[in-house]
């Protein structure tokens, strides 16, 4: 199985037809306010399932109570509920906790004209100390190679490539459904080892484009799997421009995959997999191996597209003696070369 997660039966569409009605006002105007200004869809939905959850349980513990009179004892009672009665991790707490303080601003800052006096309390009660949960899973590049040459005996290429499009690129889950087959033509391979996409993707950030960033997938690594489940789609007769597709056999339909597909496929690498798979895991994972192989901070900064460097920090699994025995040895320190992209 995948990393245990803690599910409650908080909300039901009972519950949620019994809120009070002001609180659904006040939430759909937020997030009326959100696609105003441009808040990725995905935001919004995750802040409306947040807000429904807190709701659902002011109906439950608080009468009902509007939202705007809310006292910072109950903000703290709720919080004591979700961690020790629902079993929440700290950060799902701080990110139910995001939604109800920026509903919070939304009053203030915007609805200030029609509610007098109110004041954010929500960030005034202090969060629990962030910890992990949940064991972290850690791949190495030859534990996921074999999870993919076990996919391709059983006939299942399209699984093995979009396994091996997650290693050899380092995306987040719903990015891998944005590659296109052309991404992968011959000419848009540089420096003799990356493919480099032709266009822009959209990833994670702010407003609903995101950001949007060309992106890169080792070559060496990825295209034995890529060649296979284009030979397979060939013999299909798939003439999808996207790479990874629900296709429907009956019909001939292929569209483009939704992660939602990921997620159950997710199932079956489980079952092949030394550790829980997770597809966040192969993220940490591309990281790890360029930095294990010597390639510099500065350019896996540029390949992920992070602003900042410090990310490394997040998504690295190399532990500090495996980091320090690279530039250590019985002779002191040692003289380390910088390992090509094309060696990797």
């Amino acid at each position: 199985m995948g990393r245990s997660t803690v599910y409650n039966n908080i909300t039901s569409p009972e519950k949620i037809a019994a809120i009070n009605p002001e609180n659904i006002t006040l939430m759909n105007d937020f997030l009326e306010y959100l696609e105003s200004v441009g808040r990725a869809e995905s935001t919004i939905k995750n802040y409306k399932a947040d807000l429904l959850v807190f709701f659902c349980w002011c109906e439950d513990n608080l009468n009902n109570k509007y939202f705007v009179d809310l006292t910072k004892r109950e903000i703290s009672r709720f919080q004591n509920h979700a961690l020790n009665v629902w079993g929440w991790s700290s950060n799902r707490l701080r990110t139910v906790k995001a939604a109800l303080s920026s509903l919070s601003n939304f009053i203030e800052n915007i609805l200030d004209d029609e509610i007098k006096g109110f004041k954010p309390i929500v960030r005034k009660i202090e969060n629990p100390v962030k910890e992990a949960v949940r064991e972290k899973s850690v791949f190495l590049t030859q534990d996921i190679v074999e999870i993919a040459d076990k996919l391709v005996e059983m006939g299942e290429y399209q699984k093995a490539c979009a396994l091996m499009l997650a290693a050899a690129s380092g995306r987040r889950k719903s990015e891998l459904c944005r590659f296109k087959v052309s991404f992968f033509d011959d000419e848009n391979i540089i420096y003799g080892s990356l493919y480099k996409s032709p266009e822009k993707i959209r990833t994670k950030g702010r407003g609903k484009q995101g950001k949007q960033l060309n992106v890169y997938v080792l070559a060496k690594l990825f295209k034995k799997y890529f060649d296979l489940w284009m030979a397979e789609r060939e013999r299909l007769g798939i003439k999808s421009e996207w790479l990874l597709v629900n296709y429907n056999k009956a019909t001939g339909v292929a569209e483009q995959l939704s992660p939602t597909t990921l997620d159950s496929w997710a199932t079956t690498i489980n079952s092949m997999s030394k550790a829980p798979f997770y597809w966040h895991s192969l993220r940490h994972m591309f990281v790890s191996e360029l930095q294990r192989s010597g390639v510099p901070d500065g350019v896996i900064q540029d390949i992920q597209g992070w602003a900042s460097a410090e990310m490394l920090n997040v998504y690295s699994d190399l532990e500090t003696d495996e980091q320090l025995g690279k530039y250590f040895d019985e002779n002191g320190v040692k003289v380390v070369e910088q390992t090509k992209l094309s060696d990797i």
